[in-house]
């Protein structure tokens, strides 16, 4: 499970967005990062996340940051989230679960007294240079972007 903390350089992932256009680490060099990890496409939960985050973006690029979401849903089901709810930032469909798996999101989880292992909704903050500068583990969906910007 989580391993990276607070003054770690960033995993150097790669994956691909809902629409197969490569995304990695270097694409955002020099720039700001919000790296937002969520379950599970179009479910409750994510989608006030990812509408908190969207409804907030003009605020998160005048301030210099780019986001980027990922969960291991297909692109297709990321595409089909991305498009209802109008998101203007990259979906990753980590699928292979290489870029949640370098982060350390994945692991058991417990709900409704089952245990499972699954994605742990996480948001890491990353600089101009790759050094992660926080980590936000305790999500408050409705409020994520007050959780991002206002440390």
């Amino acid at each position: 499970m989580l391993t990276l903390k607070i003054g770690d350089k960033a995993p150097d992932f790669s994956g691909q967005d809902e629409q197969g256009n490569s995304i990695n680490l270097a694409t955002f060099k020099g720039e700001k990062l919000v790296v937002f990890f969520y379950p599970k496409a179009s479910t409750p939960g994510c989608t006030t996340e990812a509408c908190n985050l969207r409804d907030n973006y003009e605020m998160f690029l005048s301030k210099g940051y780019q986001i980027i979401g990922v969960s291991a849903d297909t692109a297709k089901r990321q595409q089909n989230f991305k498009t209802k709810n109008q998101l203007p930032y990259p979906l990753i469909a980590d699928e292979d679960k290489s870029v949640i798996n370098a982060f350390g999101v994945w692991g058991p989880k417990k709900f409704m007294g089952r245990e499972y292992d699954g994605i742990h909704r996480t948001t890491f903050v990353i600089d101009e240079n790759a050094v992660i500068v926080d980590v936000i583990t305790k999500v408050k969906t409705k409020f994520h972007t007050d959780q991002i910007l206002n440390k």
